[in-house]
């Protein structure tokens, strides 16, 4: 080849790479086509030589990828668009960005019929008050439309309709009965007539021409079942009470004899195990691998309760019109996922939903799809570990009296800090005590977390720590001075701070089961560490990622509703927080239901037997589950803790401030000021200390609590007798409300 030759093709290729840069999808397809394909950000960075940061980058918006990477991306990023197109784009087959012809997904079997819904028993009735923000309206089906019909509220929708043409009347609905007519309040402010006399009739409408649902999440999920929320004066139409009666309350379900549930039986109809309760699935048996099931959500009932979803001090669902509830609902539905039922069990389900154990593969000498296995997934119940489970599992039944308190060395005690002290002399001159909270600190330990896929492997005769393995070590770590701690050439009175290995703060006195980041980070701090035994997981990965991500952005994007947005500067974010409170009721009540699903949805990994469902001793249900995974709870606990720990050595090496209390995710500081301002460490130019607390919105980073007197806390500590943590009363003088798992 010539040398001309050379550099035209050189030329030419240095066109085609210039075309490959004009290329790139939007960063948010970029994200899209990655999860669609289940690919983790490190499985791209490693192909592409960079790093996973730069990945983020790129999918964020922040930077764009530079040449060569960038032709290499693009290509990429085609092939996954070919594959993986837009619900729209596959609905429609139109040219993708790349100018050709877009496939359309496989359509993965659906799941069996549901055996049982996954929620605890339910609390008082309730039910908000305005909606958030608009959204486009809808278009129903010709034959559902309500000539006339009257729109919920002036204020238009806060969710997206679904893209989907089979769900384009959104995921949800509730239904109200108007001019003695039932009608269905749908997302975009749609009102549909709905036809059916009797609950049977009700659900083969839904199933037929409401068009209701979600799609799915991921390629090899499923769609979410459509939701029908049932206000009093629907639940008399359709012959149900509007409120249970105390037998009905305790069991958790409506009497079996009662007459709706025979027809329903009648009807060739099924429930789940858990029967006909506040949350209620209904199904017929999949036929062609369809699955055929519409959930119900009863308010009346205590589908709602004000823990998760309600203002306790001001409740707004019970006044709200089946309009804003749809609005309030779907917003949840958009940004999260259609509710599974209480804020904990659909935080699971969003686990599940973007990490499905399974998927469709081909076999190539048949041509037809089976399941499989995905590899980054929660795939099977695998046998449990003593020290892992808590005191009423099967395995420990005969290991100890029934009422022994197990100890440290027989039970892994990873749980977010609880612990106050008392303030010293020069503590007490300080006016102020200041809190301030850990946002969403439960999702932002899960984020980037290892944890373990796959059954334990026991580690005995004094194994090497290992801090890449996720499990659980017996080791002694008594040994772990802190009261002359340097950190960053400094030293820190380590007696003020709390021991990052014990929930109470206290220093271990002697071995103890723990998760391997409390582990990893004594190793961090400089100790040795010599491990007694371990259990550990062989196979790991990043499981939690998409779901942190998922409630990552739903919480960002509520935040901004209400005003608070990353990059503000300190200031700017206090005075904006400080106006969230008079902010949209119904965006607030958003933003708790947000949170209440990332906190319940790591507790849910290690579910109990709770309210004695099943004796003592005896399996339930929870126990069937893959996402059972009392270890990997324990992960992100114990890495709360040391997250929280290690901010607090450098705060405290950088201004000489030490909390407190601790309570959970709050901390307590003494200030001479009222404000988070007048604590935290700043350098010269006005920025905050790199690795210590930094006010902002965003995911483990903090917010200001409140702020009490030292007098106060005097007064407090001495009516108690010393029984008294700071951090739970920070907020208003009073004890908060325990919001946590």
């Amino acid at each position: 080849m010539s040398t001309d030759e050379n550099e035209l093709f050189s030329a030419v290729d240095a066109l085609l790479e210039q075309v490959a840069q004009d290329e790139l999808p939007p960063p948010a397809e970029r994200r899209r086509l990655r999860e669609a394909a289940g690919l983790s950000q490190d499985q791209i960075a490693k192909v592409l030589q960079a790093r996973r940061e730069a990945v983020g980058n790129w999918e964020t918006g922040r930077t764009e990828p530079r040449p060569p990477k960038r032709a290499a991306y693009a290509r990429l990023l085609e092939g996954l668009a070919a594959r993986f197109p837009s619900p729209a784009a596959a609905a429609t087959a139109p040219t993708s960005w790349y100018g050709q012809t877009s496939t359309p997904a496989l359509d993965i079997p659906s799941p069996p019929a549901p055996s049982a819904v996954d929620a605890p028993v339910p609390e008082a009735p309730t039910a908000v008050k305005t909606p958030p923000r608009p959204a486009a309206d809808t278009k129903p089906s010709a034959s559902s439309r309500r000539p006339g019909a009257k729109k919920a509220t002036a204020k238009p929708a806060p969710a997206q309709a679904a893209a989907d043409p089979r769900f384009e009347n959104g995921p949800l609905a509730v239904l109200d009965v108007e001019d003695g007519q039932v009608v269905a309040y749908c997302v975009g402010g749609l009102v549909l007539d709905v036809p059916a006399k009797t609950l049977p009739a009700l659900v083969d409408w839904t199933l037929t021409e409401a068009k209701l649902g979600q799609a799915r999440l991921h390629r090899s999920g499923y769609d979410a079942d459509p939701m029908l929320v049932l206000t009093p004066a629907a639940l008399e139409r359709y012959g149900l009470p509007t409120a249970l009666t105390p037998e009905e309350r305790s069991a958790g379900r409506l009497n079996d004899r009662h007459k709706v549930i025979k027809q329903v039986e009648r009807a060739g109809l099924e429930l789940t195990k858990r029967g006909f309760g506040a949350w209620t699935r209904i199904f017929y048996r999949p036929e062609d691998g369809k699955r055929r099931c519409v959930q119900l959500c009863i308010p009346a009932w205590g589908a709602l309760p004000t823990s998760e979803w309600d203002d306790k001090k001001d409740p707004q669902l019970p006044t709200m019109s089946a309009a804003d509830l749809a609005r309030f609902l779907g917003s949840y539905a958009e940004r999260v996922i259609t509710p599974r039922g209480f804020t904990a069990t659909t935080g699971l389900a969003l686990m599940t939903a973007l990490r499905p154990p399974t998927r469709a593969e081909k076999d190539e000498e048949t041509g037809t799809f089976e399941r499989a296995v995905n590899a980054d997934a929660l795939t099977a119940v695998y046998p449990v570990v003593e020290c892992e489970v808590p005191d009423e599992h099967p395995i420990l039944k005969g290991k100890w009296p029934r009422h022994h308190q197990r100890t440290p060395d027989q039970m892994l005690m990873e749980e977010p800090f609880s612990w106050c002290r008392e303030l010293t002399d020069d503590e007490c001159l300080k006016p102020y005590l200041v809190g301030i909270d850990v946002n969403m600190a439960f999702a932002a330990a899960a984020n980037s977390l290892v944890v373990g896929l796959n059954g334990p492997t026991h580690l005995t005769g004094n194994p090497a720590f290992d801090k890449a393995l996720p499990g659980s070590w017996l080791v002694d770590l008594s040994h772990v001075d802190l009261s002359r701690a340097r950190v960053g050439g400094r030293t820190v009175d380590g007696d003020r701070l709390p021991s990052p290995f014990t929930p109470s703060g206290e220093r271990p006195t002697g071995p103890a089961w723990y998760a391997t980041p409390s582990v990893a980070y004594a190793v961090q701090l400089g100790f040795d560490v010599a491990p007694i035994e371990a259990y550990v997981r062989t196979e790991t990965g990043r499981y939690l990622d998409p779901w942190y991500d998922r409630l990552r952005d739903a919480y960002l994007a509520t935040m901004a509703d209400l005003g608070v947005t990353p990059g503000m500067d300190d200031h700017e974010f206090l005075e904006a927080m400080a106006r969230v409170k008079d902010g949209d009721p119904a965006l607030k009540l958003l933003l708790k239901a947000i949170k209440a699903t990332a906190k319940g949805g790591i507790g849910k990994l290690r579910q109990r037997n709770s309210r004695g469902e099943v004796p003592y001793y005896e399996p339930w249900p929870a126990l069937e589950r893959e996402t059972w995974r009392p270890d990997i709870r324990a992960a992100v606990l114990s890495t709360v803790r040391v997250i929280m720990h290690r901010k607090m050595m450098k705060t405290a090496a950088a201004a000489d401030i030490y909390p407190v209390a601790i309570a959970t995710d709050c901390l307590v500081y003494p200030s001479t000021g009222p404000s988070p301002l007048d604590l935290l460490p700043y350098t010269p130019d006005g920025k905050p200390v790199t690795g210590t607390f930094r006010l902002g919105v965003s995911p483990g980073m903090v917010k200001h609590e409140g702020t009490q007197t030292v007098l106060w806390a005097e007064a407090e500590f001495e009516k108690s007798g010393g029984l008294f943590n700071i951090a739970r009363n920070i907020k208003n003088g009073r004890p908060a409300d325990d919001d946590g798992e």
